[in-house]
């Protein structure tokens, strides 16, 4: 297999400054490629005005890669309409502005990576989901459906893209395991609801290789699931206390979950979506950190 992204030339990312994004322009940059962010105001990268207005097509000459990871984080407030409007704009008007872009250009992109989420399948209790699963119900699953199909127009310019549909990703800096260290550390840390919901999660490491690997394999397109494994919400707190040396036996009833953070609480946290990365596994990727307590060790050094 060539490693195609080791003979990119030029690559353009966005939502550089995010969870993943700032890791992956890291190993990047460090492997020699040219990497152009695609940025608001500043003079780091090319500018552009999502979710209402693209890049110059003129000003991303000669890219060869694009790696769409931009978007408001979904979990930073309760949903208000307002609020779900900005998470969808930010997500489907944004990519809508930016795949226009690209297919104006002379000669466009060979590749286009493209954020997606898990939630598109919504919640499917014990049922594992595949990337031939079809989509749910709910605010996530509608808005991760119109998010992928967005790009259709950059795949009918003969743009090759990946839709990468990421599990939670794991980082003590940010994103949902940040914001559950706190209360594991007071020894207040435990399940959620009745624990029984499938987690779905991969660390920030695994999902810059999984990109990456995405990049350089030419055969590789549509869906991809991103998720190195899938562990019980009740399991997933075990671990986590286990690794951090603390209890995890207070659990957050699914009414008090609800109360604290509204339509978030079912889409994110009581959701079950138990999910196999299997376009990966068949292409030969492997996460390296695929055990939850591997992973912990990795991310939590005590």
């Amino acid at each position: 297999m060539p490693i195609f992204w080791y003979s990119v030339l030029k690559i353009i990312i966005t939502g550089s400054h995010g969870l993943v994004g700032t890791t992956l322009l890291s190993v990047l940059k460090s492997a020699g490629n040219e990497v152009t962010p695609l940025v608001r105001t500043g003079h780091d990268g090319i500018l552009w005005n999502p979710p209402y207005e693209g890049p110059n097509p003129n000003a991303m000459t000669g890219c060869d890669a694009v790696v769409h990871l931009a978007g408001e984080n979904i979990g930073v407030r309760r949903w208000s309409t307002a609020q779900k409007k900005r998470l969808y704009e930010s997500r489907v008007n944004a990519t809508r502005v930016l795949c226009q872009s690209l297919v104006s250009m002379d000669q466009v992109p060979r590749v286009l990576l493209s954020a997606s989420a898990i939630g598109i399948y919504g919640d499917q209790g014990d049922e594992l989901l595949t990337e031939d699963s079809p989509s749910g119900d709910g605010f996530l699953a509608k808005m991760a459906h119109d998010w992928e199909a967005t790009t259709m127009v950059a795949q009918d310019a003969g743009i090759r893209v990946v839709h990468l549909r990421f599990g939670i990703v794991l980082s003590p800096k940010g994103g949902a395991l940040a914001k559950m260290l706190t209360p594991f550390k007071f020894c207040l840390g435990g399940r959620v609801g009745d624990g029984c919901q499938w987690w779905s999660w991969v660390s920030v490491s695994d999902a810059v290789r999984a990109i990456l690997y995405c990049l350089e394999n030419e055969s590789l397109s549509g869906p991809v699931n991103v998720a190195a494994g899938a562990e019980t919400n009740v399991d997933f707190a075990k671990t986590l206390g286990m690794s951090l040396r603390r209890p995890a036996c207070f659990p957050l009833p699914a009414f008090m979950t609800r109360l604290i953070l509204g339509e978030m609480a079912d889409a994110l946290l009581l959701a079950s979506i138990r999910v196999e990365s299997r376009k990966l596994r068949e292409q030969g990727f492997e996460f390296k950190q695929n055990q939850l307590a591997t992973a912990f060790k990795e991310l939590l050094p005590i």
